[in-house]
């Protein structure tokens, strides 16, 4: 690549909503391998914490690293970025339409519209870099669920669409997320709430990596039908200067990018 990459930079991250209470103890994200997961945390043993944290590290720097791979294209064309397609997204996108899921990169290009920056509140920017993943989440009973998710970020604003095949409805969430509200969106219950980002700040000329708290993210929570039968899509967005996001911005985004998701099921 031409341009070389900066020596520091930092970037973040947002868990997702299906973080549920086990025995009164709540989950808390991780990573195996490639597979995005929840960890249940065991009563007593902090080892378990510690080592979702540092997968979380793992988490920042691949997603940080194809970040600033991808913005540095996108900078030097000044064109909007792409979700981009590889080998592995085509065979996982093969995968999902033959189990009749949806893939991350459906995901990402449902979210990656060219009126994404208006509905943001910040028309004058683009996407500087947009990708799909295929992860799935792994409960503490061992059961994996696929947890496809596309994400799309701006020079403000960061936004993730997802989605859970977990079964499990949207109805009583709000009393396990903060500052929940609950909601009707195009007909499907809803949760609104904030969650804490992760702040990963890395040095890639080999110094000290640090991470810490960063911003509030904002997240919907939708359910993918109307009787809330289990499972739900998920947008949270987040700032890069850590000021809290505005909802109307969240539900914008919403009311648009959900009904362009393949197999959305329209309130009758």
């Amino acid at each position: 690549m031409s341009n070389p990459l900066p020596r520091g930079w930092i970037t973040r991250y947002a868990p997702s909503a299906r973080i549920r209470r086990e025995q009164g103890v709540p989950g808390v994200m991780g990573v195996t391998g490639e597979m995005a997961e929840i960890v249940a945390a065991p009563e007593k043993g902090p080892n378990a914490w510690a080592q979702a944290i540092a997968a979380l590290v793992v988490v920042g720097a691949l997603g940080g690293g194809l970040y600033l791979i991808q913005k540095n294209d996108a900078a030097a064309a000044d064109e909007p970025a792409v979700c981009r397609v590889d080998d592995e997204d085509e065979k996982a996108a093969e995968k999902a339409n033959a189990a009749h899921r949806i893939s991350g990169t459906e995901l990402c290009t449902a979210l990656n519209r060219a009126d994404l920056p208006t509905l943001l509140g910040t028309p004058q920017e683009h996407a500087l870099t947009a990708y799909g993943s295929d992860g799935s989440v792994r409960m503490a009973s061992g059961t994996e669920i696929p947890s496809p998710e596309g994400t799309v970020q701006l020079d403000t604003y960061t936004v993730k669409l997802s989605r859970s095949y977990d079964e499990l409805p949207i109805a009583g969430m709000e009393d396990l997320l903060n500052e929940a509200e609950a909601k009707t969106v195009l007909g499907h219950p809803a949760v609104l709430y904030s969650s804490q980002t992760i702040a990963f700040s890395f040095d890639l000329g080999g110094g000290k990596s640090d991470t810490g708290p960063g911003g509030i993210a904002r997240a919907l929570v939708v359910a993918p039908d109307t009787k809330d039968g289990g499972g739900s899509y998920e947008i949270a967005i987040w700032r890069q200067d850590n000021v809290r996001p505005d909802d109307t911005a969240l539900l914008s985004v919403a009311q648009k990018v959900l009904p362009a998701i393949p197999g959305w099921t329209a309130a009758g």
